[in-house]
């Protein structure tokens, strides 16, 4: 099977420092794959070398097939790839429906009113709010809002940067379950970087553990869910 999303000897440094060496990675259709590590390990990093925003960058990026590598971030964006960076990335001066308008402005053709109508179906909260300021929201809206917005270019494949960062274990819960309902209704290719490996691991197929920008560790995340040392390093138990 051709995978969604493939990585061969994926390089990237920062002012000439290597930070990532030689990643390797698959994510098969309509699957999730999670990447565990401890900060500094380079898991921003691989995302943002993904979608070609990171500066110097080396090594092979294929897209069902197709070798993406050399294309700029927007190009990556229009082959189907939407990145939720850490931070969450929201437009705080445009209100909740701006920002869903943006998601679409680089697509071609029709579905992006239909698009925006499920969206809203996934995080009904942001429904309420289409006309308040983006930056008044809560952390865990503004959290909504950023993968809404990225549902927004019906991409193959979702990267998603510590969706849970900062935000209460109920909010968590909910973005999660609601990050597995996307996959499983529309199909979405989805790669998650998490810290919370816990409950990155009840929805991912598989995981690859990093450690200073080498993947060290990879298969199915029950097997990491298992592991004794992930469990004492990772999962508190």
């Amino acid at each position: 099977m051709t995978a969604m999303l493939e990585t061969r000897r994926l390089q990237g440094a920062y002012g000439g420092v290597r930070v990532l060496h030689d990643i390797a990675l698959r994510v098969e259709p309509g699957e999730i794959v999670c990447i565990l590590g401890a900060n500094g390990a380079g898991k921003t990093s691989l995302l943002r070398a993904i979608s070609n925003i990171l500066v110097d960058r080396g090594g092979e990026v294929i897209l069902a097939g197709a070798d993406v590598s050399k294309l700029r971030a927007e190009a990556i964006v229009r082959h189907g790839v939407a990145h939720v960076p850490d931070g969450r990335g929201t437009f705080g001066h445009l209100s909740v429906d701006e920002n869903l308008r943006l998601g679409a402005f680089s697509r071609r053709g029709a579905g992006a009113k239909e698009d925006r109508a499920r969206a809203l179906q996934y995080f009904p909260r942001l429904k309420e709010r289409l006309g308040q300021q983006a930056g008044t929201l809560s952390g865990g809206e503004q959290q909504m809002l950023a993968i809404a917005r990225a549902l927004m270019l019906n991409p193959r494949v979702l990267l998603l940067d510590e969706p849970s960062f900062g935000l209460a274990p109920k909010i968590v819960a909910e973005i999660f379950q609601i990050i597995g309902q996307i996959n499983r209704e529309r199909g979405t290719s989805v790669l998650l970087v998490e810290q919370n490996a816990a409950i990155a691991l009840q929805i991912a197929a598989r995981a690859y553990l990093m450690e200073t920008g080498r993947v060290v560790m990879q298969g199915a995340a029950a097997n990491f869910r298992n592991d004794k040392a992930i469990q004492r390093a990772y999962l508190g138990t």
